[in-house]
């Protein structure tokens, strides 16, 4: 009698007719999800993100799976059934892999993915049975990476966030309106007359002087990028990157900057009504709580797979619509406007140093017009208005692409190419308070001015350190450190 053969792990799903195109469905897209998940985490940490992106890379090519599965035993495509289920898995696993390196759709590399299906289902198909062996074996192997990135995620600690006073519950003494303006990747006027920069701007210099904004020169960033920046400024606290290993992306940002900070808190602590505007929905795209009363952007505009960047959207008309509409205060109003921004993110798309510094003049110049308007239309409706333009970091120009800040380097204009950031504000009354002297970084901006409506100069004892702050990769061991000192002097020390 012969000996019953021996089943292997995947033999049972794969010799059962109702399940082999389940199976087949879940290697496509299993990978594919938690290499997504793995890259992305920090924009699509939300359980609506959850049950979208599942539905999508799981249930959705299940249902597809199993219909065409069923179909193709018909008569009339008897054929060509032993190609169905080989030919979508295919199809589907570099489709998704797709939207996982690019978040986002092109027919060009939607054409190179078919047009890869159709080549390797008739070159592999044979071995098809190995090949759904192979993506599950990917599928562990992409488990073990995803697990420590949610891992840090769940052992994320909020201890950065509390504050050493009581200045979350403040009482204004003031209550003017407040604009915060922020124009990405703006550097300080005193950089830009010198270093990697030397770019004439004395036109928008002098517009914000004669009409009464007092600049600071020297003025810096604590973080080199948007959400470390961010989070940090409205929080009024240092987080020094939560330990992390990435240069742009910190644990829940989004969700600090949007939904919930010291700044909000004392706002409407204070009865202010809060509005945030923005060009692009880069600091919504996890859908975080809105914790502002009126956006621009609606959390149902805002695609489950998308970079946050993209065609800007105008801001002007709405804030003008907003500043009618609400015309009694007080008022708070942050401001996003995503020029002059940087250089471009990866050398593989520069266009070298002199034309990286080109793109940024002419960025500049395409911001100077929007902060133009912008004052002159608050100042038209609210003279006497507290306004702030501050931006989050500098623009890299000096460099071929962002890339080169990943590796050490210790020279001046590098360093302060990075960091340098505008920073004028329009007093009212043209009154500055006399320790406005320690407006040096933006970690500290909230605190002072906070200090200078509440008129309550104890606030002051609890300043954070003046010091700026990068990741490393590349030139010394992988991590944090603190690359300008409290004096603006150019360090490298690891936190």
């Amino acid at each position: 009698m012969q000996a019953k053969k021996k089943q292997g792990f995947f033999s049972f799903f794969f010799e059962k007719d109702n399940l082999f195109p389940i199976i087949t469905a879940i290697a496509a897209g299993l990978y594919p999800l938690l290499f997504y998940y793995t890259n992305n985490y920090k924009l699509i940490n939300s359980w609506g993100h959850f049950g979208y992106f599942v539905s999508i890379f799981i249930l959705v090519p299940i249902a597809v799976f199993f219909i065409a599965h069923k179909v193709s035993k018909g008569t009339f495509f008897k054929k060509t059934q032993t190609f169905v289920l080989p030919f979508l898995n295919f199809l589907f696993f570099f489709f998704f892999l797709n939207i996982a390196l690019y978040a986002g759709f092109s027919w060009l590399r939607t054409f190179i993915v078919l047009t890869i299906a159709v080549l390797l289902t008739f070159l592999l198909r044979k071995y098809f049975k190995k090949i759904i062996a192979f993506q599950f074996i990917l599928a562990v192997i992409g488990i073990f990476t995803l697990t420590p990135v949610v891992f840090k995620q769940l052992n994320y600690s909020k201890e950065w966030m509390k504050q050493p006073d009581d200045i979350e519950t403040a009482v204004f003494k003031k209550k003017p309106n407040f604009y915060f303006i922020q124009p990405d990747g703006y550097v300080n006027f005193s950089e830009l007359k010198k270093g990697n920069y030397n770019i004439e701007n004395t036109a928008f210099e002098d517009f914000l002087k004669e009409n009464n904004f007092k600049s600071y020169p020297d003025f810096r960033s604590n973080y080199g990028a948007t959400l470390p920046s961010n989070s940090a400024t409205f929080m009024m606290k240092h987080h020094y990157y939560n330990n992390g290993s990435d240069f742009t992306e910190t644990i829940d940002a989004r969700n600090v900057i949007i939904t919930e900070n010291s700044v909000l808190k004392v706002l409407k602590q204070n009865g202010y009504r809060t509005f945030f505007l923005t060009e692009q929905p880069y600091l919504l795209t996890n859908k975080p709580r809105m914790g502002y009363d009126f956006c621009n952007f609606s959390t149902e505009e805002i695609s489950f797979v998308t970079t946050g960047l993209g065609d800007p959207r105008d801001v002007i008309e709405p804030f003008k619509d907003y500043l009618e509409t609400y015309s009694e205060g007080p008022n708070f109003f942050f401001v996003e406007i995503f020029n002059p921004g940087h250089i471009i993110n990866r050398e593989t798309d520069s266009k070298g140093l002199a034309g990286e510094r080109e793109h940024y003049i002419e960025s500049l110049k395409e911001a100077n017009k929007k902060l133009t308007e912008l004052t002159k239309t608050i100042l038209k409706n609210d003279p006497e208005a507290l306004i702030v333009i501050m931006a989050d970091h500098g623009g890299f120009v000096g460099m071929k692409s962002m890339e080169e800040s990943y590796t050490k380097n210790t020279d001046r204009d590098f360093v302060n190419s990075i960091f340098s950031s505008i920073l004028a504000i329009h007093w009212p009354n043209g009154e500055a308070p006399e320790f406005d002297d320690k407006l040096k970084t933006s970690v500290n901006l909230f605190r002072i001015l906070t200090t200078y409506l509440s008129e309550n100069d104890l606030y002051l004892a609890n300043l954070q350190p003046d010091k700026s702050y990068i990741i490393i990769y590349f030139g010394a061991t992988q991590g944090t450190y603190e690359y300008l000192d409290a004096q603006g002097n150019v360090v490298f020390k690891k936190h």
